[in-house]
C-alpha cells in the first residue's frame, strides 16, 4: 500500500539516528496543518513581510499545536532560521532546519519520480492560494554532517521565471501571476531521510573521518533516481508573506508522485 503522509520536523538530531525518528504527523484528514504567523503564535504576519514563527495548527489556524522550525525567506537565495541564524545563501542547509517533512511510503521498495508541489486555494489545484505569496525550497542534505555548504546541487529545482538565477533560489508561488500555479519539481527517489544522492551532490572523501562519520546509512547508495526504497522522505522550507490584512486560509499544499 502507498501513502504520502505529512511531518512536522520540528527536532533536531545526529544523522546516525535520524531515519529512526518519526515527527508528529500532521493530519491533513482532521484539517491540520502548517500555519505562520509574527513574532509568536497567534499574532499577525504585516503585509508584506514574511513569518517569523511557524506551528502545527487547526484549518482556521487558531489552535496551537507542535512549534516547528521556523524558515524565512531573506532573499532569492537566502534564509534566516528560528529569527537568528542567517545563512548566505540555502545551498546546504541540514535537513532539521525544515519544518515539513513529506514522506511517501510502500510495502515494497520502489523508486518515485516526477514528484511535484503546488500552492493552491484548499479547492483547485489549478488555482492559486488566495492573497498569500508563497516561497517553497527543497533542503537536499544527503550525508551524515550538519554543516552548510554541503547540500545538493539539485535543490530547489524548478523554472527559471519562478526560483530566481540559481539552483539555491526559493521556488514562488505568487496569485499575481495569475493561471493555474506553477509546479515544483522535487529529487526522485532521495530515499529514507533524503540520503541517497545523485549527480551532483558534494560528498565527503572515502577517509573522512569527522562528525557523523558512523551515520553515512544511505550515504552508500549512490544510485540517483534509481534509488528504490520502501520510504522517501523530502525536506521542506516554507515561507508565507501576506498581500493584504485579514487570516489567509484558502491555503493548502499539493504533493504528488509516481512510483515504480
Amino acid at each position: 500500500m502507498a501513502t504520502i503522509t505529512f511531518h512536522a520536523n520540528g527536532h533536531k538530531t545526529q544523522y546516525a539516528t535520524a531515519h529512526n525518528t518519526d515527527p508528529s504527523l500532521i493530519s491533513h484528514t482532521e484539517n491540520s496543518g502548517v500555519g505562520f504567523y509574527g513574532a509568536g503564535f497567534g499574532l499577525s504576519v504585516p503585509v508584506g513581510q514574511y513569518q517569523e514563527s511557524s506551528y502545527v495548527t487547526n484549518g482556521d489556524g487558531t489552535s496551537s499545536g507542535v512549534k516547528l522550525n521556523n524558515t524565512q525567506w531573506q532573499s532569492v537565495s537566502g534564509i534566516k532560521s528560528n529569527g537568528t541564524a542567517v545563512t548566505d545563501n540555502t545551498s546546504g542547509i541540514p535537513n532539521w532546519y525544515a519544518p515539513l517533512n513529506v514522506r511517501f511510503e510502500h510495502d515494497e521498495a520502489v523508486a518515485t519520480q516526477n514528484c511535484k508541489l503546488r500552492i493552491f486555494d484548499r479547492n483547485s489545484i489549478a488555482s492559486h492560494a488566495s492573497g498569500v505569496t508563497t516561497q517553497v525550497f527543497e533542503i537536499r542534505h544527503p550525508h551524515a554532517v550538519e554543516g552548510h555548504k554541503i547540500g545538493s546541487a539539485t535543490a530547489g529545482s524548478g523554472s527559471l521565471a519562478h526560483r530566481g538565477v540559481d539552483n539555491f533560489g526559493w521556488f514562488e508561488f505568487d496569485p499575481a501571476d495569475g493561471g493555474t500555479p506553477p509546479d515544483m519539481t522535487f529529487t526522485s527517489s532521495p530515499g529514507m531521510s533524503g540520503l541517497n544522492t545523485v549527480d551532483g551532490d558534494p560528498l565527503p572523501s572515502a577517509n573522512y573521518t569527522g562528525p557523523g562519520a558512523d551515520g553515512y546509512m544511505n550515504w552508500m547508495t549512490k544510485e540517483g533516481a534509481a534509488h528504490r526504497s520502501t520510504r522517501h522522505d523530502w525536506y521542506l522550507a516554507l515561507s508565507a508573506s501576506p498581500q493584504s490584512i485579514g487570516s489567509k486560509t484558502d491555503y493548502g499544499l499539493y504533493f504528488t508522485i509516481e512510483y515504480l
